[in-house]
């Protein structure tokens, strides 16, 4: 499954790169069309997958669209493991009124729907890539911050940090060289199969209008509009960017299942050698 979802995260990372390039030397239509662009018009060798309510094509919209949720993606995750692993971290080390002030701030996120929250969020922050970012990133948070938490409670609690400790080693030493590379294998699992969900929050934003801007392509907003055109037939707007979105989700979940049976057992094999 790991070799899979590598091959499907990489095309989706190509096509994200190439996009803007194939586009530009017009080999792919323009993203929003022109005057003259024919509205709902089916596939064909000029329009490959046809046109929407606008007389954009929805190849290149799809396609780019790609870029679009890979870049969201990354830089949500991206800050919110930035943010919760260093938190988990030292809640989990020091313990005391630290440690209670902050499970009870993330569990009161953790305990709040993924979407829901996103929804809230974004509703306040409004439309916009770097919004929406920060409204995924607020969701994602907390999840970092338990996993890391939890691991870095009982790792302390190990004969040889116990060692470190009683030789005076600071905390900021011991978190770097004892916890930090044992608490941290869980994360990319984590951070894949948060991915996949974030590609569907994402998405579910778009299709309630609260993600991105109109012009900007995106598979949920691209869905909501083609939702009033299926009863009349017209299901090239719908079938692209729905599939692009599944295809994706599969291969984010396929790497995290990969990753974490490939990760089991060099965690094992770390334990053992220390």
């Amino acid at each position: 499954m790991a070799r899979w979802g590598v091959v499907i995260v990489l095309v989706y990372a190509l096509v994200a790169l190439l996009t803007p390039l194939f586009i530009q030397l017009g080999v792919l239509p323009e993203l929003n069309g022109g005057l003259d662009s024919p509205i709902y018009a089916p596939p064909s060798w000029q329009h490959w997958c046809g046109t929407d309510r606008l007389g954009r094509d929805v190849c290149s919209r799809t396609l780019a669209g790609s870029g679009v949720a890979l870049q969201v993606v990354v830089v949500a995750l991206g800050a919110a493991l930035v943010i919760g692993v260093p938190l988990g971290m030292v809640s989990g080390y020091l313990g005391g009124w630290i440690d209670r002030t902050l499970v009870l701030l993330m569990d009161t996120l953790y305990t709040l729907p993924v979407l829901l929250l996103s929804v809230v969020l974004a509703f306040l922050l409004g439309k916009g890539l770097p919004n929406a970012a920060a409204a995924l990133c607020v969701v994602y948070v907390p999840q970092y911050f338990r996993v890391v938490r939890n691991q870095t409670a009982q790792v302390k609690a190990e004969l040889y940090v116990e060692a470190a400790r009683s030789l005076g080693a600071s905390p900021i030493w011991i978190l770097r060289r004892y916890l930090f590379r044992n608490v941290i294998t869980s994360v990319p699992v984590l951070l894949t199969l948060n991915a996949a969900d974030a590609v569907l929050v994402l998405g579910g934003l778009g299709f309630l209008g609260l993600g991105l801007p109109e012009t900007v392509p995106e598979w949920g907003s691209d869905l909501q509009q083609a939702l009033a055109a299926l009863p009349t037939g017209i299901w090239w707007t719908a079938l692209y960017p729905g599939v692009a979105m599944f295809v994706l989700v599969l291969g984010l979940s396929f790497l995290g299942e990969g990753l974490e049976s490939w990760l089991s057992g060099s965690g094992n094999n770390l334990r053992s050698s220390q």
